[in-house]
């Protein structure tokens, strides 16, 4: 039986709802002949059965071309065109509304509602001049919810790279400014011992594992060929 698929060679190829559902697929199977027959179906878009047909070295050697381009380097897109429409990133994040970052701070750590967090970062951009743009106003990421489910992988990741930079240069500024003032890091560290933690810097150090954890593939430890 000859079975036509598209193997995606770049993030680019691939949409956030794809992701999604591996991810949540991958989250309670560990099994390595499954997840390699998921990947195939999710990502080169055919159906389980047929995915059943197709050789196993074959099959190992797709999912083996999927896992390398989810190794390389994501870097940050500021505009993408998805649809005929050009989305831009929230071009200042110091201005953010309360509205936006409340949403954010909800959906972004998470990947079951990264389609939420994606449409409060990005929005279609209604006036541009030259690199400098400005995007729809902020009506709930409902407005655009199901479309950013449609949104290429690599852009979501890319944002997730800005937020673990950002991070990272936040957790050094916030560590190396507290630890030049002994006294309030003592403070710091007594109040949350009280309330069971482990100091400060355990809590600082979340946001960074978080960011880290939402940008592994889940699956690599479990395919090696």
């Amino acid at each position: 039986m000859k079975i036509e698929l598209t193997i995606p060679t770049s993030l680019n190829e691939i949409k956030l709802a794809q992701y999604q559902k591996f991810l949540s697929i991958a989250k309670d199977n560990e099994e390595s002949e499954f997840l390699q027959q998921k990947m195939v179906q999710i990502f080169c878009g055919i159906d389980l059965k047929d995915v059943a047909s197709i050789r196993y070295k074959d099959v190992a050697e797709i999912t083996t071309n999927i896992n390398n381009i989810f190794t390389k380097e994501n870097k940050f897109i500021q505009r993408f065109k998805m649809g005929g429409v050009e989305f831009g990133f929230i071009p200042n994040l110091d201005d953010m509304s309360t509205g936006e970052y409340m949403d954010l701070d909800a959906y972004i750590t998470d990947w079951d509602t990264m389609h939420n967090a994606m449409a409060v970062l990005y929005r279609p951009i209604t006036n541009k001049l030259g690199n400098k743009y400005e995007i729809e106003e902020y009506k709930g990421s409902v407005t655009y919810a199901d479309v950013m489910r449609h949104a290429p992988v690599d852009v979501v990741l890319g944002a997730m790279v800005f937020f673990y930079n950002l991070g990272n240069d936040l957790l050094s500024s916030t560590i190396n400014s507290l630890e030049g003032n002994q006294e309030v890091m003592n403070i710091l560290n007594k109040h949350n011992s009280e309330k069971g933690g482990d100091g400060i810097q355990v809590s600082m150090l979340l946001l960074k594992e978080t960011l880290e954890d939402l940008m592994k593939f889940p699956n690599y430890h479990y395919i090696n060929h």
